[in-house]
């Protein structure tokens, strides 16, 4: 890959200069009091509804797991379904909720949007499920090809930002994220990360991945124009010192949602695996009043439930 503003011939960064805090900030971070979550929260799987028409149905799964049904292919965003988001599935934060969505009632799935390799993102023990049952395509930035295929996947596509896949009718550009990559101590920043743009008939979806808030926000929306659905992360925001450079809170979410003019947002990454010290609920408490300061409605800007589906 050639030099650009985002990759210096060895490592990638933000083009924005905010490239998160180093790791020596890591025991002041872990001294940060913690709210406490429960345990576990109830979750009554639902199933998944037909595609009828012309229409594309969006599930939340949970996390950043969502099931875009198109007639062009059904798509899966960064597929999580593991009891904990770490190495081996026995370290790192566990599931408060289960997905909204059982693995076994999954459609066939052609493609999987994979933003980047964190482990709540990319989890390998899900990869491999989707490989072994729906071969599907993955497409991913470029660094994370060879970790994808360690989990049995056969056909990845990687791409830089603002790069196309065109897929059986569905058209996927990889778009900019502020964010980093890591899968351990010594490869930091050596794979990309990225939100996706997708397009399938008629529908225009942006699914934002993990991200801070940056001005590439307004650069999608000119370049791509405004999008039906947009799906944004609003949780682990705490604290600011050091997660502002890498997740959005919510207030800087509901900005990223007038900048992309968006017809309807929908949240993600909260509520499921404790990754910051905020309360479980404090994502959508902050959500609903930043909405409000902003004048966007609640129809404009929401949660679903986990396993809810909507008909666009």
């Amino acid at each position: 890959m050639r030099k650009s503003d985002h990759f210096d011939g060895r490592k990638f960064s933000n083009p924005t200069g905010a490239n998160g805090q180093p790791i020596t900030a890591l025991p002041k971070l872990f001294r940060t009091p913690q709210a406490k979550w429960p345990a576990q929260v109830e979750v009554t799987p639902r199933p998944v509804p037909p595609l009828a028409g012309d229409s594309a149905v969006v599930t939340f799964i949970g996390h950043s797991t969502w099931l875009i049904q198109t007639a062009a292919g059904n798509v899966l965003s960064d597929p999580m379904y593991s009891r904990r988001a770490g190495p081996f599935n026995l370290l790192g934060p566990r599931r408060v909720r289960d997905a909204g969505v059982r693995f076994d009632d999954l459609p066939p799935i052609s493609v999987v949007l994979l933003s980047h390799n964190h482990y709540d993102h990319c989890d390998l023990p899900t990869l491999r499920r989707l490989a072994q049952r729906f071969d599907p395509v993955i497409v991913t930035p470029i660094g994370n090809g060879r970790l994808v295929r360690r989990a049995g996947i056969a056909r990845a596509e990687e791409r830089d930002w603002w790069e196309k896949v065109q897929l059986n009718g569905l058209d996927i550009t990889l778009t900019p994220a502020q964010h980093f990559s890591a899968r351990g101590p010594f490869d930091r920043n050596r794979a990309l990360w990225c939100g996706f743009r997708l397009e399938a008939g008629s529908l225009q979806l942006y699914f934002a991945g993990d991200t801070g808030y940056g001005p590439f926000f307004r650069d999608i929306r000119q370049r791509l124009g405004p999008a039906d659905v947009a799906l944004l992360p609003i949780g682990a925001y705490e604290p600011r010192w050091f997660m502002k450079d890498i997740h959005m809170n919510p207030a800087e979410a509901v900005q990223a949602h007038i900048d992309l003019e968006a017809r309807q947002s929908f949240a993600m990454h909260f509520g499921t695996f404790q990754l910051t010290p905020e309360a479980i609920d404090d994502p959508l408490i902050a959500l609903d009043e930043a909405c409000r300061a902003r004048g966007v409605s609640a129809a404009a800007f929401r949660p679903l439930e986990f396993g809810e589906s909507i008909r666009i």
